[in-house]
């Protein structure tokens, strides 16, 4: 299939190649040996993203934590294994995760 660059370098994709790769409106664009490599990526909305911490029962405080975690600077003797006690997976926390959701009344 031929498609065509326009003179503000814009490229139309021809619809069958489109439909093949499913409904995205952002491609990872990258030239290897001499040719332009599409890859679809699907963008996560932020209500998904809130609805998965609200499944994993994370509050802001979670959050914050593991944002302060991640920027804090690794000690040489730091591993992967060693989980700061924020982290730690309560019962509390497992109960609120397993608990079937109910609808709000308006």
């Amino acid at each position: 299939m031929l498609a065509k660059i326009t003179s503000k370098n814009q490229l139309t994709l021809p619809k069958s190649l489109t439909q093949a790769v499913g409904a995205t409106e952002y491609f990872d664009v990258e030239a290897r040996a001499g040719q332009i490599i599409l890859t679809p990526v699907r963008i996560q909305r932020s209500d998904a993203v809130r609805a998965k911490l609200a499944e994993l029962a994370l509050t802001d405080a979670d959050v914050a934590a593991a944002v302060d975690w991640a920027r804090a600077p690794v000690a040489a003797s730091a591993t992967l294994s060693e989980v700061p006690a924020a982290y730690a997976v309560t019962p509390e926390k497992r109960r609120k995760a397993a608990a079937p959701r109910t609808k709000r009344q308006t």
